[in-house]
């Protein structure tokens, strides 16, 4: 797993950043894969999970994540749920101590969020229709009602297609010129005429910057051109595989 130093330096904050290693998957699935979405064998995403979860000190029951639906939508996590019963959003926050909060991706940017003075936490799922239409804002809105500060939210950024890997059509490009002409400098020349490489990381920077928090982490890792660490729904899709498996990215306060 990989973590932030920015969230580490903060008192009772666990969490961590999965790769794809040391689960039970095999095939496309190998071999952490915590996609409860996917294809895998449930009982092997089962077991991936609960590794996950012993490694944030929670019970396997305590380790929660969403129905994303690329949604600015949140949800308050104050007690477990299940599978058949997890909300649709896109976020999740929480202050309720040894409750494991994530979200899963495989290209998107997955952010955590950490108020260690107040003792409130977020996970949010950030590809580009969510950060376009506010999930990270409404995270850190939902995070002050449960009593965060933003001034004193650290976010960190973990691993997430990154603009040499991203290439985009042009009504995509049209969409987001349409709502600011200043997003084009998070656009780059393409190959391909009226396609262009979207920068999804530094717009997710500049999302979060401007929400006010107190600090933000970006890890710089590229699910897309790592594909011993990672998995990847674009390379997934380019190399004609039947399907791909989830990082979950989780947070949880500890006693």
């Amino acid at each position: 797993m990989l973590q932030a130093s920015s969230l580490s330096r903060l008192a009772r904050i666990r969490h961590a950043f999965f790769t794809r290693s040391g689960g039970v998957s095999e095939g496309v699935y190998a071999s952490l894969n915590g996609g409860i979405g996917s294809n895998d064998a449930p009982e092997k995403v089962k077991e991936n999970r609960a590794r996950m979860a012993a490694q944030l000190g929670v019970a396997p029951e305590r380790f929660l994540t969403p129905y994303q639906i690329h949604s600015p939508d949140v949800a308050v996590a104050d007690g477990t749920w299940t599978q058949e019963t997890r909300p649709r959003a896109d976020a999740v926050v929480t202050r309720e101590r040894r409750l494991a909060i994530g979200v899963s991706t495989a290209d998107c940017g997955p952010l955590l969020f950490a108020d260690g003075e107040a003792g409130v936490v977020g996970a949010a799922h950030a590809g580009w229709r969510g950060a376009f239409t506010g999930v990270i804002e409404a995270t850190v809105a939902a995070m002050e009602k449960l009593g965060a500060s933003r001034e004193r939210v650290f976010v960190a950024l973990g691993p997430t297609i990154r603009q040499p890997n991203y290439e985009v059509g042009p009504e995509f490009v049209e969409r987001f010129l349409a709502a600011d002409m200043d997003n084009e400098r998070f656009f780059a020349p393409a190959r391909r005429e009226g396609h262009r490489m979207f920068d999804l990381t530094g717009y997710i920077a500049d999302r979060v910057q401007r929400a006010g928090v107190g600090g933000f982490e970006d890890l710089g890792h590229c699910t897309y051109a790592d594909p011993e660490r990672f998995f990847s729904y674009r390379r997934m899709s380019q190399r004609g595989e039947p399907d791909y498996g989830r990082h979950i990215n989780a947070i949880a306060l500890s006693d």
